[in-house]
């Protein structure tokens, strides 16, 4: 569902994201792991197409993010770090500007809104603006606008900053329940127990480069604590890449 090939992308003489290649299959959550300006970030917006690669390609569904953005984009739920929302827009008619990018009818934004809003406790809100909201209302938002058009590629940026505990919960139950239809997930955090709670594999990227991927099980092999958590195995590894 989401192959990165060579993937590199450079700010000037600044390499943020140097030769990653990595596959995630669909029904995977994908823990992508790293240190304050590891990479983590610039390579996401890359996936979702609002970076162009130095070189290397993103394939989405087997369509190249650079040649058929459409049609990738098609595929993808995004949820960005930062909730970005039109303040002068309800969350309802929010999620109906969405949809008409998405080309969902009208009747179906309303079904698929009114099931979200309800799953995000937003019903008493739905009709305010959104520059009214918290970060954590404006978050639910988002990810309401991720799971409209019911893609198959989720990318999710920091996914609980904000959340109180009730819908960081509620959150981390969808995104499983996501992965079990077959969904590919792909979740970039720096709360490591939300990974090791969450993902089948992670991947860990520092300065750049992916220097460590798999199953828990199989990144602890590496660690020289075998029976390390990943709070460990994450700062063993990245202080071995320095």
């Amino acid at each position: 569902m989401i192959k990165l090939t060579r993937l590199t992308k450079s700010f000037g003489s600044q390499i943020a994201v140097d030769d990653l290649s990595l596959d995630v299959e669909g029904g995977e959550l994908f823990g992508f792991l790293g240190p304050n300006g590891a990479g983590k970030t610039t390579t996401i917006k890359m996936m979702a197409g609002i970076l162009k690669p130095t070189s290397g390609k993103v394939e989405i569904a087997g369509f190249d993010v650079q040649r058929q953005p459409e049609r990738a984009k098609m595929k993808i739920g995004y949820v960005p770090d930062d909730p970005y929302l039109y303040d002068r827009l309800t969350a309802r008619e929010y999620l109906e500007f969405v949809g008409g990018l998405y080309r969902l009818d009208k009747k179906t934004v309303g079904i698929r809104s009114a099931e979200l809003f309800e799953i995000f406790d937003m019903n008493g809100w739905v009709d305010r603006k959104c520059e009214e909201y918290s970060h954590g209302m404006r978050q639910k938002v988002v990810f309401c606008a991720a799971f409209l058009h019911d893609p198959t590629v989720l990318i999710v940026d920091e996914p609980v900053v904000g959340l109180d505990p009730r819908s960081t919960k509620m959150v981390k139950d969808f995104l499983k329940q996501y992965a079990a239809k077959g969904v590919a997930v792909f979740i970039s955090t720096h709360v490591l127990s939300i990974a090791e709670e969450l993902c089948d594999r992670v991947g860990i990227i520092n300065k750049g480069k992916l220097i460590g991927v798999g199953s828990i099980a199989q990144l602890r092999d590496r660690a020289t604590q075998r029976d390390a958590n990943l709070e460990s195995l994450f700062l063993e590894l990245t202080c071995d890449s320095t």
